[in-house]
């Protein structure tokens, strides 16, 4: 399995769009929120540049883990997922190959637009960017289990239009282009996205991590593990 899993990794590194949508295109976005004069505007009790500096790690995080969902579906269209099944690898091991794979192509981005934060003047405790990295990396699994079970849901056809839809709606409800107030953050806030960029902001205002973020993130990981690997054995049972 652990070859499986530097294979993908290594495929992934090599996919220029993927090193647009996921890498540079969140650096991007920052340097243009952070060129923006909010003046002593402050989001949510951080500033603007730090919010902006979350929000697109975890953006480019969350589309470098639904990224998955393409690769399955290219590798189902090919008949590589059928090719896999003949040999003795179990099928929960290509699951979770595909999670692993896409929890370490995650760091590219948090890494990306973190070292842009610091070029732009955003100065913490070594303590708080660890927390905040920490806190990106991790959620990002909650999506990387989406992106299997987004692979496997879609037809091979269809998946692209519906990831970047679903990606990009998740960003909209979760408060990673502007800040949610209203009727807007009474629906978001039981996002995925919105609990994943509160969780990753608890470190820069040094408060211990909220049960709700955690608890709710837990409660999407186990919702869409367990979908990735029904859809796994819809498939299998397909073919």
């Amino acid at each position: 399995m652990s070859s499986l899993i530097r294979l993908e990794v290594l495929r992934v590194l090599r996919n220029r769009r993927y090193l647009f949508f996921t890498v540079i295109f969140p650096v991007m976005m920052f340097f243009f929120y952070a060129s923006t004069n909010f003046g002593t505007t402050t989001f949510n009790g951080v500033t603007p540049k730090t919010y902006y500096m979350v929000s697109m790690a975890t953006f480019g995080t969350v589309g470098a883990a639904l990224n998955t969902a393409m690769r399955i579906a290219l590798e189902r269209k090919s008949g590589w997922t059928r090719q896999l099944r003949l040999t003795a690898l179990p099928g929960w091991a290509y699951v979770l190959s595909k999670v692993a794979a896409a929890g370490a192509v995650t760091l590219p981005a948090v890494l990306a637009v973190f070292a842009a934060g610091m070029a732009e003047g955003v100065h913490f405790p070594v303590t708080t960017w660890l927390g905040m990295g920490l806190a990106v990396w991790a959620g990002g699994f909650v999506f990387s289990a989406a992106g299997v079970a987004l692979g496997y849901a879609a037809a091979p056809d269809t998946v692209q239009p519906i990831t970047m839809v679903s990606y990009m709606g998740l960003a909209f409800l979760g408060g990673s282009w502007f800040p949610l107030s209203g009727g807007l953050k009474s629906v978001g806030q039981y996002t995925p996205v919105y609990l994943y960029n509160e969780l990753a902001k608890y470190p820069v205002n040094g408060v211990s991590v909220g049960a709700s973020q955690v608890i709710g993130l837990a409660a999407y990981l186990a919702a869409f593990a367990a979908l990735a690997a029904w859809l796994y054995q819809r498939d299998r049972k397909a073919v």
